[in-house]
C-alpha cells in the first residue's frame, strides 16, 4: 500500500517538474522573463555575471498566489 502512495507521488512531481522546465523554455522566449528592467548584467572583458534578480521576484509572487489559491 505504501508503495502506491510512493508511486503516485514520483510521477506526479516528475510530470509537475517537466510542466516547469516547459514552462520556462517558451517563458523565455514569450514573455520576455529573464530580459526585465532590473536584472542584474555585468560584462567585464572574459566574465559575465547574471541574476535575474526582478524575474525571482515576480515568478516568486506568482507562484505563493497559485499555491495559496491551490491549498485552499
Amino acid at each position: 500500500m505504501m508503495w502506491d502512495s510512493l508511486g503516485k507521488m514520483l510521477l506526479f512531481f516528475g510530470i509537475l517538474l517537466a510542466a516547469t522546465g516547459g514552462l520556462m523554455l517558451v517563458g523565455g522566449r514569450l514573455f520576455g522573463l529573464g530580459r526585465l528592467p532590473g536584472d542584474i548584467f555585468i560584462q567585464k572583458g572574459n566574465f559575465s555575471f547574471y541574476f535575474p534578480l526582478v524575474t525571482c521576484i515576480i515568478l516568486s509572487v506568482l507562484l505563493t498566489i497559485v499555491l495559496n489559491l491551490i491549498r485552499r
